[in-house]
């Protein structure tokens, strides 16, 4: 089976796993969600070996760690925590991988990435002061998560400033999803309750996911015959 049918059947369960959710049936997550990773992590396998593809790897595995401990967050406090540090290793596993990307030929222009950066930091600060009153015993936790996960997006950023097109743009827009996603989650776990969040936490999610695998795959083209 060619790795871009697998990407096609992703996408086609991604749809009926998020009408699913969106229609309130919640409970069916035990069965649906752990198999959306893995459909994707079967596309990059039976792609051609490049020099990242085993750091690609690492950082879907992880994420399949996180959705599965996730789903038993109702058993304890634990489970989240256990779910969030699957999380962390993941985001360290694609900060490496953004990080060892070939840079192509194109030179970063230094006023771009430093606004980046400036916006990222903020995005940081005011996310942190927005939530740590009410984080409690998760303060530190919490922090070394958003930190790690912005630091990814930085990454992310600069590689869309030096790699080529359109990777360049999946990448840093799967990224961004990827942080939109964990921003709805801390928000209606410790500030408010969001309606349909499990709908939009995991529609951005998904679709981040997608972003940064195709990505990385249009950087590292299969060659021609």
């Amino acid at each position: 089976m060619r790795n871009s049918t697998y990407f096609k059947i992703y996408s086609a369960f991604c749809f009926v796993y998020l009408l699913v959710i969106f229609l309130g049936y919640e409970n069916l997550d035990l069965f649906l969600k752990p198999i959306l990773i893995p459909l994707l992590s079967f596309g990059v396998y039976f792609y051609r070996n490049f020099p990242t593809k085993n750091i690609l790897l690492l950082a879907l595995l992880f994420s399949w760690i996180g959705d599965v401990i996730l789903l038993f967050t109702d058993l304890g406090e634990i489970y989240f925590i256990l779910g969030l540090v699957a999380f962390l290793t993941s985001h360290v596993a694609y900060c490496v991988l953004f990080n060892k990307q070939n840079k192509g030929e194109i030179k970063r222009n230094l006023v771009r990435f430093g606004i980046g950066s400036v916006v990222i930091g903020l995005y940081l600060i005011g996310m942190l002061s927005f939530l740590l009153p009410s984080l409690g015993a998760l303060k530190i936790p919490v922090i070394v998560y958003a930190s790690v996960i912005s630091i990814m997006l930085l990454f992310a950023f600069n590689g869309y400033l030096i790699w080529k097109k359109p990777g360049n743009l999946y990448v840093f827009s799967g990224a961004a999803f990827f942080v939109l996603s964990d921003s709805i989650l801390a928000v209606n776990k410790f500030y408010s309750p969001i309606e349909k969040s499990s709908f939009f936490i995991m529609l951005t999610y998904l679709v981040a996911q997608y972003l940064i695998v195709v990505g990385i795959l249009k950087l590292n083209p299969k060659k021609a015959e």
